[in-house]
């Protein structure tokens, strides 16, 4: 599929270049599940994954039917948007960031617990 305008946030392409996913918002229309039923739902970038070629693949999840798939980033991409989806999981760690410091002491600086739970 090409996008010609975004339906989730109206951006127009104005070229002949082919986008998988809007290069501004990042999203795009589900247009079918995984089990060739069709779906769309709009698909959200929620995270990035790195190839082993250093390039990046957005990850896309349907609001709708909760489906993951990939959609490899472009050179258009929206820069801001790209590096707040990548940064995500260090500014709002799954842990409180205040142990971080009472973790390492419990480690003793050597990245392991030391029989610390045992």
């Amino acid at each position: 599929m090409s996008i010609k305008k975004c339906p989730v946030c109206g951006w127009e392409n104005t070229d002949s270049t082919e986008y998988e996913h809007c290069p501004n918002c990042l999203s795009m229309i589900h247009e079918k599940s995984e089990d060739g039923s069709e779906c769309g739902g709009i698909l959200e970038a929620v995270s990035v994954a790195v190839n082993d070629d250093d390039s990046w693949d957005l990850v896309l999840r349907c609001k709708f039917c909760d489906e993951f798939i990939l959609s490899r980033v472009n050179k258009d991409d929206n820069p801001i948007k790209l590096m707040n989806i990548a940064l995500k999981p260090l500014t709002n760690p799954p842990f409180p960031i205040d142990r971080i410091e009472t973790m390492e002491k419990m480690m003793g600086g050597a990245g392991d617990l030391g029989g610390y739970y045992e």
